[in-house]
């Protein structure tokens, strides 16, 4: 027991930091390295280890990455993103349709690997327009955050949140999409305000090489994705399997090398989720977590309260991450409704500092890599009123469908 904690709070001081000092291991290679410590220690068996690694998120998070990667091949972000940055439309118009083109493919393609794929493409727009490119690059860091609550499978925690606490995903679109909604509207009202009079700037030369927009490979993308969706919400059949199957299918093309694909899935994200389910299964078993939970309960800290458990969940994401607090926060979340307020709350809290999601980082690298700094104090300008903003309304909502239960 005592060792199992002791790599609990190691493995979680890891998160904390983003890596270890004096090494060059990030948080995947911490998780990964404490499951492993498990093994070594016996405080799990290797079975035990295998037995603890939730399969049908670990397979509806890969089937799922297929899906986008065949969309990132055949050009279809950069052909979104060239499109919406060639519109005639004025700066705060061009931001709400930069937003919203984010928050909608987020939604349905995981916000990393849309943020990953439409931020080189938003740079060469604001280049060409010579419009500043930090505000449509916040716009699209927020909106990605904010589109990918909509459903069970914008984000890796809510592909986790679905699975394991076995919510429709038809239901849970219904009640989260009014607050995505009104959040994304106040996301982009708030990055207008702030940068009302800083539109206009010269942004740095050079392009990037796009991906060629292929609209046989697209369409194929979109069918694939459409059954999908179907499936998803009118077949019985499990979203693992759905998600696996039409993997499956993609990867037999005669152009799309599976090499290719199989290239664009986030290996590391995957390894990550096996690690922390083989860290927190440890713990689970020692007790700890279930004395955890009491002392916070005897404190006033009552998880099983919807507003305490959506309070929480934001505070916590920014300080482990998302995907650590939800694993973290899953076992006090049996009840109903309370997926609903552990996916909305940690997604939109990642908005308020650069490390509270990866969607940030990958938008804020990207940038840097083209001369393009947006320090955190300029991401802490924008992030910290549309966080507080978006949660509070998005805990209004969640109020009003609670009482209307």
């Amino acid at each position: 027991m005592t060792a199992a904690v002791a790599v609990f709070a190691l493995v979680y001081a890891g998160m904390v930091l983003g890596r270890i000092p004096w090494l060059a291991i990030d948080r995947t290679g911490i998780a990964l390295l404490g499951a492993l410590a498990l093994i070594a220690l016996r405080e799990v068996t290797p079975e035990a280890a295998w037995a603890s690694v939730d399969v049908p998120t670990i397979s509806l998070l890969f089937g799922l990455m297929i899906v986008s990667a065949q969309f990132r091949l055949g050009g279809f972000y950069t052909e979104v993103s060239r499109r919406a940055g060639a519109a005639d439309a004025s700066p705060p118009a061009l931001l709400g349709l930069v937003m919203a083109c984010a928050g909608a493919l987020s939604a349905l393609l995981t916000n990393d690997i849309v943020c990953l794929a439409m931020t080189p493409p938003l740079i060469d727009a604001c280049a060409r327009r010579r419009l500043n490119p930090v505000p449509f690059l916040l716009g699209l860091a927020c909106a990605a955050n904010i589109g990918s609550a909509a459903t069970l499978i914008g984000n890796p925690q809510n592909m986790l949140i679905g699975e394991a606490l076995d919510l429709s995903f038809a239901r849970y679109t219904l009640e989260a999409a009014p607050a995505v909604a009104g959040t994304m509207a106040v996301a982009w009202i708030i990055l207008c305000r702030l940068y009302r009079t800083a539109w206009q700037a010269d942004s740095p030369a050079g392009y990037s090489e796009p991906v060629p927009f292929d609209r046989l490979q697209t369409m194929k993308a979109l069918t694939a994705l459409g059954i999908v969706l179907l499936a998803f919400v009118f077949s019985p059949w499990p979203r693992d399997v759905v998600a696996l199957g039409m993997a499956g299918l993609l990867l037999l093309s005669r152009r799309m090398h599976s090499r290719e694909t199989l290239g664009l899935v986030d290996w590391h994200l995957l390894v990550l989720f096996i690690g922390l389910f083989v860290v927190n299964a440890a713990f689970e078993a020692s007790g700890a977590m279930d004395a955890l939970f009491g002392v916070l309960r005897d404190s006033g800290v009552d998880l099983s309260r919807p507003y305490v458990l959506f309070a929480v969940a934001a505070m916590l994401s920014n300080i482990v991450s998302n995907v650590p607090a939800v694993m973290l926060l899953l076992p006090a979340s049996d009840y109903s409704g309370a997926g609903a307020v552990l996916a909305l709350s940690s997604t939109l809290a990642g908005n308020l500092i650069i490390v509270g999601s990866i969607a940030n980082i990958i938008v804020v690298e990207q940038a840097r890599a083209r001369g393009i700094v947006i320090s955190w104090r300029e991401h802490a300008r924008a992030g910290v009123p549309i966080t507080l903003a978006t949660l509070a309304l998005a805990a209004t909502w969640l109020a009003l469908l609670h009482a209307a239960r």
